[in-house]
């Protein structure tokens, strides 16, 4: 048996957009991820379907596996032959273990490669506005842990961490800030030094409280902070408010869950991003060819007899062509034939096979799509359209009713998908979740079936189109409705909804 090999990769501190490339391009090969508590969501949804799971925790004093145990679970992975990632928070190599964990596979030969990823002491005061040095204010930067074993004494020396004059930065150490306070104080700190704690930067739940050496812990009890948390210390957190721009993006603070199936949710993901978005990608359909394809290809033989071809989504688009690929045909095969889609999404798709469309209707719906079309009928017209399973009955009846003779034919299924790593339906119960984007009605199916909730009026739905409002509304979400059937329209209606929900 060959060996395996083992990638530790650095996770970064929660945003999925500083996650690494050679990250992410590690990830989507892996057979098996051991990953821990800190590992943010965003880059959790990134992990490959195919990949086997193992959760070892993590997280100041709350283990699910020892450190020793977690070597040995790497190399037996990778003794069996699989390509192991060690996904784990921030950096490998700071504060991470991750020495530890490479001493074992050194040992018995395993190759191994060491990814590194953006650190949070450097990340999430960069994500507040305080840069960690600054010449005006200072000439170097400390990064301490805070974290300390049970019944000893910090082995830390403050006196000269102060000598320093530079910024320091505590990691793990929120449980501790008193102590650490204390010792700097008692170090020679002055107590109106700028301090600064600073809660899961990066992420929707990123917060600060900005006070001194000597009311920062005050000002912590009052304010409140949950964990993960930094503590910054140094003149350059006065320029956390002067230079802060997170905050400033639209969406910031907002946790965003994108329900579209995985080949479909990137776009939508990354303008919720770049509007300072949280974003979670956990499709809760994805899309399968059927396995018998016999009726489409026995359409496409007698493709000449129709004057109409109709596409109701991307998904049938892709699950065409690649029939048509299989068949041995190109879009020549096509001819004259008149296409028309449900709106641009679709028409995109086909325009990057080559294909123009004819017809889009001006409300991108199957019912108006029947409409609109009807409307260019003569009568006795054949119509192909190569859709999901269960399509919408009211496009193929106004068709019929036009004295259309229509093939509909079914290409794929929509099946229900849920996530393995994270629980939606906890993060739910939890409030953290602010908006859910609904594209189609079964994404709302597939959103309850996966979370399995008695009460969903506590969701903010954002829906494209009358069916998928409607769908959520069945089960009793506050539900709202983009403009036009477009993601560019979606997401402005994120925003309108985050805009009224703060007035």
């Amino acid at each position: 048996m060959n060996k395996g090999k083992v990638w530790l990769v650095g996770a970064g501190p929660g945003d999925i957009g500083l996650f690494t490339l050679k990250g992410m391009e590690v990830l989507r090969q892996a057979d098996v991820v051991v990953y821990d508590s800190l590992v943010g969501q965003g880059v959790l949804a990134k992990v490959p379907d195919t990949a086997r799971l193992i959760n070892v925790g993590k997280r100041a004093d709350r283990h699910t596996m020892p450190q020793e145990q977690i070597n040995q679970v790497l190399l037996k992975e990778a003794q069996e032959g699989h390509r192991v990632v060690r996904l784990k928070g921030g950096d490998p190599f700071l504060f991470g273990r991750g020495g530890e964990e490479l001493e074992l596979l050194t040992q018995n030969g395993i190759p191994y490669e060491v990814v590194p990823g953006v650190t949070s002491p450097i990340a999430v005061p960069a994500y507040n506005g305080i840069p960690v040095t600054h010449r005006d204010f200072c000439s170097s930067l400390h990064i301490i842990t805070g974290h300390r074993r049970a019944g000893q004494e910090y082995d830390i020396d403050f006196n000269a961490l102060v000598r320093t004059k530079g910024t320091l930065v505590f990691l793990m150490g929120i449980a501790a800030l008193p102590d650490l306070m204390k010792g700097l104080l008692k170090g020679g700190m002055d107590p109106d030094m700028p301090a600064a704690v600073l809660q899961q930067g990066t992420t929707a739940g990123q917060k600060r409280v900005v006070a001194t050496l000597g009311t920062l812990e005050d000002e912590v009890k009052r304010q409140g902070i949950e964990t993960p948390a930094i503590i910054v210390v140094g003149k350059v957190c006065t320029l956390a408010d002067e230079f802060a721009w997170y905050e400033r993006l639209p969406l910031a603070g907002w946790k965003v869950l994108v329900t579209r199936p995985k080949e479909r949710s990137s776009r939508t993901a990354d303008i919720l991003r770049r509007k300072g978005a949280e974003v979670l990608e956990l499709p809760s359909i994805k899309t399968v060819p059927l396995e018998n394809e016999n009726p489409l290809h026995s359409a496409m033989d007698r493709i000449g007899e129709y004057q109409w071809l109709v596409f109701t989504s991307p998904t049938g688009v892709e699950v065409f062509f690649r029939e048509l690929r299989l068949q041995h045909k190109d879009i020549r095969s096509l001819g004259s034939i008149k296409i028309a889609s449900i709106g641009q999404g679709t028409a995109k798709a086909l325009e990057e096979k080559g294909l123009l469309t004819d017809l889009i209707p001006e409300v991108y719906d199957g019912d108006s799509l029947g409409e609109a079309l009807a409307a260019e009928l003569k009568g006795g017209e054949k119509i192909l359209i190569p859709r999901a399973e269960k399509g919408n009955k009211n496009l193929t009846a106004i068709l019929r009713e036009a004295g259309a003779s229509v093939d509909d034919v079914a290409t794929y299924e929509t099946v229900y998908q849920k996530s393995e790593l994270i629980h939606v339906g906890d993060e739910i119960r939890k409030g953290s979740i602010n908006c859910v984007v609904f594209t189609s009605a079964s994404t709302v199916k597939g959103f309850v079936n996966s979370t399995g909730l008695e009460d969903y009026s506590g969701i903010t739905a954002a829906c494209i189109g009358k069916q998928t409002k409607a769908a959520a509304d069945s089960y009793g979400m506050k539900t709202y409705m983009a403009e036009k059937a477009t993601i560019e329209a979606l997401v402005s209606l994120v925003e309108n909804i985050k805009a009224t929900e703060q007035e």
